[in-house]
């Protein structure tokens, strides 16, 4: 078992609250140090209450969900023997309303891009392979509800 944490931090400064007239933009510190700007979805609340150059919520998880497929994957690749000289994910993840009136990420849709380096390069089949193994292996994935595709480009 581990842990992993993060700190979010929010301050009203000198923004009214009443109303939602606040600024949602906060950071997100994580145990490493980084620290990455925080934010409602612009899509959500309007500007200037959300800050759309900080990440929002959504986008996290979709990265998230693609960042643990892709760490799996690389390791999976290797395992096969293959060198990945580079990996991109072009990812979405689509927010719908359930019957109950509830919104969710309901669907995300994982379009990783690798470019394999030497002689050997991977079949179809052994791309397509090695994705199902790396998202049986994501531990975000296996923590989520959310229906996820993977179209391998």
């Amino acid at each position: 078992m581990s842990e992993h944490t993060a700190t979010i931090r929010w301050q009203r400064g000198d923004h009214p609250f009443a109303k939602g007239r606040y600024s949602r933009r906060h950071d997100w510190h994580f145990d490493g140090g980084a620290v990455v700007p925080g934010s409602s979805s612009p899509h959500v609340v309007r500007e200037p209450f959300s800050d759309a150059s900080a990440v929002d919520p959504e986008e996290a998880f979709v990265a998230a969900l693609s960042s643990c497929h892709m760490l799996w994957f690389l390791s999976t690749a290797a395992e096969h023997g293959f060198i990945v000289d580079a990996y991109e994910d072009a990812c979405v993840g689509i927010m719908r309303e359930d019957d109950a009136g509830r919104f969710s990420i309901a669907e995300a849709v994982l379009r990783p891009l690798a470019t394999f380096g030497g002689e050997a390069q991977p079949t179809r089949k052994q791309l397509d392979d090695m994705h199902r193994i790396s998202h049986d292996k994501c531990f975000i994935a296996n923590s989520v509800k959310t229906k996820i595709r993977i179209e391998a480009r």
